[in-house]
């Protein structure tokens, strides 16, 4: 990516608020680990799924399963580590579909659940994963009807991109407003066999 692009950030008077480290930014839960330089999305996310993990499994078991209900995570940057292992197992396992599309729908998710901790002061988000005929969606749901927006982002930044990523991974994405919240969602195509 040459010069610019757009990054995330949340409108309504929803900044993020600083944490009490001083430290901003980073990929949702991998805060305080430092970036590779690099090209490769795999490698950004220091974070493989397509190595099958027991933790995935345990994940479902502990939390239940985001296909059947949603889960509620607590919102803290840690359930961003249980968010991707979640859709790990599903995708993988449930779904039985490439590992590429896992690798990306972790990201993804990754980069929805970290919107929600830092951005939504919400004590409590929930995940859900659906599939249809040629699609997955994974939603993220929060109590907060501030609206995320896309911002520019240079080449450089090291935060901000959560969106952008989003925009630019998933075949289409949005953000739905509930009576009490919204949910924010993305969908990508899949080749059914």
């Amino acid at each position: 990516m040459q010069g610019g692009g757009a990054r995330g950030a949340y409108s309504s008077g929803t900044a993020p608020k600083s944490p009490p480290d001083g430290h901003h930014g980073g990929m949702a839960g991998l805060e305080g680990i430092e970036q590779p330089r690099g090209h490769s999305r795999a490698a950004a996310a220091r974070w493989s799924p397509a190595v099958e993990d027991e933790q995935a499994l345990k994940a479902i078991e502990l939390f239940g399963n985001p296909t059947e209900a949603e889960v509620p995570l607590p919102s803290r940057p840690e359930s961003a580590a249980t968010a991707r292992r979640l859709a790990q197992v599903v995708v993988l396992r449930t779904w039985r579909l490439s590992p590429k599309l896992a690798e990306d729908a972790v990201l993804l998710v990754s980069e929805l659940v970290g919107n929600a901790v830092r951005h939504t002061g919400a004590r409590v988000f929930g995940l859900r994963m659906r599939r249809r005929t040629g699609w997955i969606r994974v939603e993220v749901r929060d109590p907060s009807r501030g609206l995320p927006c896309l911002m520019p982002v240079q080449e450089l930044d090291v935060s901000g991109r959560g969106l952008f990523l989003v925009d630019k991974l998933s075949d289409r994405w949005g953000v739905d407003l509930l009576p009490r919240g919204k949910t924010t969602w993305f969908e990508m195509r899949v080749a059914d066999r």
